[in-house]
C-alpha cells in the first residue's frame, strides 16, 4: 500500500536525513519513521554502515566513476533528485553523517527554488570526534575544513583544525603538500570509521600523513596547529595538472617518454631567460617567472601521470628532494654544523655521501648519457680529474688540442685523395669518415678539457659564441637586403666584406 502524500506539500519536496557516522544506534526515530513513510528513497552512496536501512533505494555511486569533477556529481544528484521529486511529489534523501556538516548535495539544493527542502537534524561524525578527541570545539576555536578545499579554505591558518573527506591518498597527499615549512614532526592524528567497530584512530606525523594508512570515505584528520601557512598557489596549481590530465585530450594522450622532448625544450627556455636578465631592469623577471613556471609545470605533469599509474606523487617528490638535501647538507643539519668548510670540502662531501647512498661502484656512475654533448664531455673530465687522472693545470692541456688537430689532419687528407682519384669504394670513405668522426671526438673533447681547467663551462661558452654569429649574420642578411644583394648569388669575396663592416661597428 502506497503511502499518502503529505497534504501540506505544495511543491515537490524532498526530505533530507542523515544516516550518522557509522552504525545503526546512531539513526534518529524520526529519520527511521521518515524512511518508512516516504516511499521514493535515495542514497548518496551505498558505501557507509547504515545504508541497507534506506530499503529499495536509489544511489549515485556510479556518479563518482563517470563524472569528470566532484561538483559535477553533486550538480547531477541535485538536477536528477529535483526530477524525481516532480515526478513523485515527495522523495527522501539519505547522506552519511549529517545532511548540515559538509555535505555538498545539500548546497546544491538549497540553491534551487523549484523544490520545497525539508532537513531534519541528525548525528555527524562531529559528535564521535569530539568525543574521541576529548575536546571542546567551542572553547578550542577549532575550523571544520573539507580536505578537497583545504589549500583555499584554510589558507593563513594555523590550527586547530578537523579535516574531513579526506577519502583518498591523494587527498592525504594535497594536505600535506600545501603547507609551506612543515618540518614533518608535527602531530596528527587520522581518525578512520569512527561510530563502527572498525573505528581506528592512529597518531602520527605530518611527514607520515599520507603513508600511515589507506584512506577511505570515513577517514578524517585533526591537526592541533600547523607551523606554517598552507601553499594555497602552489596546491591549486597542483590541481589544475590533474584536471587538465583528466579533461584535456592532449594532456590524456601523453606519457613520461612523449614528454621528453617538452621538459628539455622548457629547460632551455628557463636558461634563456635568465640570460636576459637585468639586475637594472626588475620586468625581466617577468620571463623567468613564465618560464619556470612552464617547467614546473613539467614536473607536476610528470608525478600527475605516475599518481594515475598509482606510482608515486608530487608530495613523494617533494618529500625525497627535501630529505636528500637535509642528508647531503651535514655542514647545516648533521655533525658538521658549525664546521669551518669550504665550497671544495662541501662538494666533496657531496659526491662521498651520493656514493655511499647510491652503492657506485665506478666514478662515473650517475652522469646522464642523454645530457648534451658538451656538458656530458665536461662531467666525465671533472669526475677523472677528482681521482687525479688530469693535469697539473691548462698548460697541460693546450698541447693536446694540437696533437688532436694533427691527426684529424692526417685522417682528413687522405680521404680527400682518394675522393679527388674517383675512388669510389664505399668501405673505404666510410671507414675513412668514421676516423674523422672519432677524431674529431677527440679534438673536441680536448676542448672541452681546457675549458674545464679555465673553469669555463664549454656549453655556454659555445652557445654565447653562436648566438654572436648569429646577430653578426643576421646583421649581414640585413645589410645585404638594404643594398638589395641576393646572399645565395654574392660570391665568398662580397660575403666577407660585408662581415667584416659588421665586425667594424661593433663596440
Amino acid at each position: 500500500m502506497t503511502p499518502a502524500r503529505d497534504p501540506a506539500v505544495t511543491r515537490p519536496r524532498i526530505v533530507v536525513v542523515g544516516l550518522g557516522p557509522g552504525g545503526h544506534e546512531h539513526l534518529t526515530d524520526e529519520t527511521r519513521r521518515t524512511l518508512d513513510r516516504i516511499e521514493h528513497r535515495y542514497l548518496r552512496t551505498a558505501v557507509h554502515p547504515s545504508a541497507d536501512l534506506v530499503a529499495d533505494a536509489t544511489t549515485f555511486d556510479h556518479l563518482y566513476e563517470s563524472a569528470d569533477t566532484f561538483d559535477d556529481v553533486y550538480t547531477e544528484i541535485a538536477d536528477t533528485l529535483a526530477a524525481a521529486a516532480g515526478t513523485h511529489g515527495e522523495i527522501v534523501y539519505a547522506v552519511p553523517g549529517s545532511p548540515l556538516v559538509l555535505e555538498r548535495t545539500v548546497r546544491h539544493l538549497r540553491d534551487r527554488d523549484d523544490i520545497e527542502l525539508v532537513i531534519l537534524p541528525a548525528m555527524s561524525f562531529l559528535d564521535v570526534a569530539w568525543a574521541r578527541l576529548g575536546i571542546d570545539p567551542v572553547e578550542a576555536g577549532v575550523r571544520l575544513v573539507d580536505g578537497h578545499e583545504f589549500a583555499t579554505a584554510a589558507a593563513g591558518e594555523r590550527g586547530p583544525l578537523l579535516v574531513a573527506h579526506a577519502h583518498a591518498d591523494w587527498v592525504l597527499s594535497e594536505i600535506k603538500l600545501a603547507v609551506e615549512g612543515a618540518t614533518g614532526d608535527e602531530a596528527v592524528v587520522i581518525l578512520q570509521a569512527l561510530g563502527t567497530p572498525d573505528e581506528r584512530i592512529v597518531e602520527t606525523t605530518w611527514a607520515d600523513l599520507d603513508r600511515t594508512i589507506t584512506a577511505d570515505h570515513l577517514t578524517s584528520l585533526w591537526i592541533p596547529e600547523l607551523t606554517a601557512p598552507v601553499g594555497a598557489e602552489y596546491v591549486r596549481f597542483h590541481q589544475l595538472a590533474r584536471l587538465l590530465r583528466e579533461q584535456c585530450p592532449w594532456d590524456i594522450e601523453q606519457t613520461h617518454q612523449t614528454l621528453v622532448p617538452h621538459l628539455l625544450e622548457e629547460t632551455y627556455e628557463v636558461v634563456d631567460a635568465i640570460d636576459g636578465l637585468d639586475p637594472d631592469d626588475p620586468t625581466t623577471d617577468e620571463d623567468l617567472i613564465e618560464e619556470l613556471g612552464d617547467l614546473l609545470y613539467q614536473i607536476e605533469f610528470h608525478a600527475t601521470i605516475a599518481e594515475q599509474e598509482g606510482r608515486f606523487t608530487i608530495a613523494d617528490v617533494a618529500s625525497g628532494i627535501h630529505d636528500k638535501l637535509v642528508r647531503r647538507h651535514p655542514h647545516v643539519f648533521g655533525d658538521l654544523v658549525g664546521s669551518d668548510l669550504g665550497t671544495d670540502e662541501v662538494l666533496s662531501n657531496w659526491d662521498d655521501i651520493k656514493r655511499t647512498e647510491k652503492a657506485r661502484t665506478s666514478i662515473f656512475d650517475g652522469i646522464p648519457r642523454s645530457m648534451p654533448a658538451l656538458a656530458y664531455a665536461a662531467k666525465v673530465g671533472a669526475k677523472a680529474s677528482k681521482v687525479g687522472f688530469d693535469w697539473q693545470d691548462v698548460t697541460g692541456a693546450f698541447p693536446k688540442i694540437a696533437e688532436e688537430t694533427d691527426e684529424l689532419l692526417a685522417t682528413i687528407a687522405p680521404d680527400h685523395a682518394e675522393r679527388r682519384s674517383g675512388d669510389e669504394r664505399s668501405g673505404t670513405q666510410r671507414s675513412g669518415t668514421q676516423r674523422s668522426t672519432e677524431e674529431l671526438g677527440d679534438l673536441l673533447f680536448a676542448i672541452v678539457n681546457v675549458a674545464r681547467h679555465l673553469r669555463i663551462d664549454p656549453e655556454l661558452a659555445l652557445r654565447a659564441a653562436t648566438d654572436k654569429f648569429r646577430v653578426r649574420f643576421e646583421h649581414v642578411e640585413r645589410l645585404a637586403t638594404e643594398r638589395s644583394i641576393d646572399l645565395r648569388e654574392a660570391d665568398l669575396a662580397a660575403l666577407d666584406s660585408l662581415w667584416d663592416e659588421v665586425k667594424s661597428t661593433e663596440t
